[in-house]
């Protein structure tokens, strides 16, 4: 059982056993990730098809893949909804049941019932400033999803604009596409 005050180093971090609950090391600590409900697993799923069918020969996308960065110089694990990292970053070669080593290019969050679009910003800013490039906040209430770049303002993109940037070329997909496709309009 894993107790959530206990400071853990990275190393005791990914030595703990699997259970049914996925944790996050958030300083030094093992914090439980909340459980999903039905408008989040179909998003969800309805992305990861989207971006495996475009990053064919790119990379590949991870479904809760757990990234290992870094946030105020302390190990920070974060498991994202879904991830995109090249063969650029993480070669083909380097194929290790492990958690994801590097930033990659794209984190995806999907904000639950229980989260603030405020609390996801916040998640993004930090994603950001460990090294991805890209953080895309879905918001399933809304039906939006908000773009968060290094260098630029955070884009609000709904309905028929296409989520596609110099970085993630040749995407083509849009929100009503996502939300249509995901049962949610």
């Amino acid at each position: 059982m894993i107790t959530t005050n206990t400071q853990l180093t990275l190393e005791e971090f990914l030595a703990l056993p699997e259970t049914d609950l996925n944790h996050e090391l958030i300083n030094g600590k093992a914090v439980p990730k909340k459980g999903y409900k039905r408008f989040h697993s179909r998003l969800r799923g309805c992305l990861c098809i989207l971006l495996t069918e475009w990053c064919k020969n790119r990379g590949e996308v991870g479904i809760e893949w757990a990234v290992i960065l870094k946030r105020n110089n302390r190990d920070w694990v974060l498991i994202p909804d879904l991830l995109y990292i090249s063969y650029n970053r993480l070669p083909l070669e380097r194929f290790e049941d492990e958690a994801c080593p590097v930033s990659p290019e794209l984190a995806v969050e999907i904000i639950s019932p229980e989260q603030t679009f405020g609390e996801m910003s916040e998640k993004a800013i930090d994603y950001l400033n460990a090294g991805v490039s890209r953080v895309w906040v879905v918001d399933s209430k809304a039906k939006t999803i908000t773009i968060f770049y290094p260098d630029a303002p955070p884009q609000t993109k709904r309905d028929e604009a296409t989520l596609s940037d110099n970085l993630l070329e040749e995407i083509t997909f849009t929100p009503q596409q996502i939300f249509q496709q995901a049962g949610i309009l």
